[in-house]
């Protein structure tokens, strides 16, 4: 665990030393306050709900999470820093859970720095608390998702931009996957239990499941599942590495 947290830190000084922390912070206290307050019109629903706020952070994820986890193992590769990193006295999977856990953490945040807007919707009536807390973990685990992904895609390359292309790509078949439009057009061709075992894939599905208030353990079992097996398949990259 120590080598799991020195890492994670020595990461973290990373991501702050540059302005890789701080661009994906404001951008995403920007865009999530402009999609909240202006496109989706809070104040003027003349609901206490956070729901309007929630609904756009896949699709915020899906470009800015990419962009913060690109980093993650191409600048080791194209800077020949990987092979000083493998040889140092920690195990592979110990620097992926360490790198993963300092990009997380950005994004945790992120996300605490949006406490305004759950300020703003108690002034202004008597919101379900608990159903926001949870829809708060929901995003977290989503963004947890996405950037698992991108972990992945990072370790294939060390060009960041085609990791950040791929990573959006593979994020964005998990959105459309369980994506109303989408899910709508395949039951006009295709049976009942194929459309949901598809939607079973998305992000979509799960996300808005935990938005209703409801942390069903099959949701959070379904992102932790994504996390885990693309934290895997970074761990089988990385070794495959090491190994040439």
């Amino acid at each position: 665990m120590s080598n799991i947290l020195t890492i994670a830190k020595r990461e973290l000084r990373g991501y702050f030393a540059s302005p890789v922390a701080f661009v994906f912070i404001v951008i995403f206290l920007l865009l999530s306050g402009f999609f909240t307050f202006m496109v989706s019109q809070f104040f003027r629903n003349g609901q206490a709900s956070l729901q309007t706020f929630f609904m756009w952070h896949p699709w915020l994820y899906l470009f800015l999470v990419p962009a913060v986890g690109m980093r993650m193992w191409s600048e080791e590769r194209r800077l020949g820093t990987i092979e000083l990193l493998l040889t140092m006295p920690i195990t592979p999977w110990q620097a992926i859970v360490g790198k993963f856990l300092a990009s997380w953490a950005v994004v945790a945040l992120a996300l605490v720095l949006t406490f305004p807007v759950w300020i703003t919707a108690n002034y202004l009536g008597n919101p379900d608390n608990g159903v926001i807390i949870g829809s708060y973990i929901g995003s977290l685990l989503m963004a947890g998702a996405y950037l698992s992904i991108t972990a992945m895609t990072s370790a294939m390359t060390r060009n960041q931009v085609v990791a950040f292309i791929v990573a959006v790509v593979i994020s964005l078949f998990l959105i459309l996957a369980g994506f109303p439009p989408v899910t709508d057009l395949l039951v006009t061709w295709a049976s009942s239990w194929l459309v949901d075992g598809i939607a079973a894939f998305s992000v979509m599905t799960h996300f808005e499941s935990i938005q209703k208030g409801v942390l069903d353990s099959r949701d959070i079992l379904y992102f932790v599942s994504v996390m885990a097996f693309c934290l895997f398949t970074t761990s089988t990259i990385i070794r495959a590495h090491r190994a040439g």
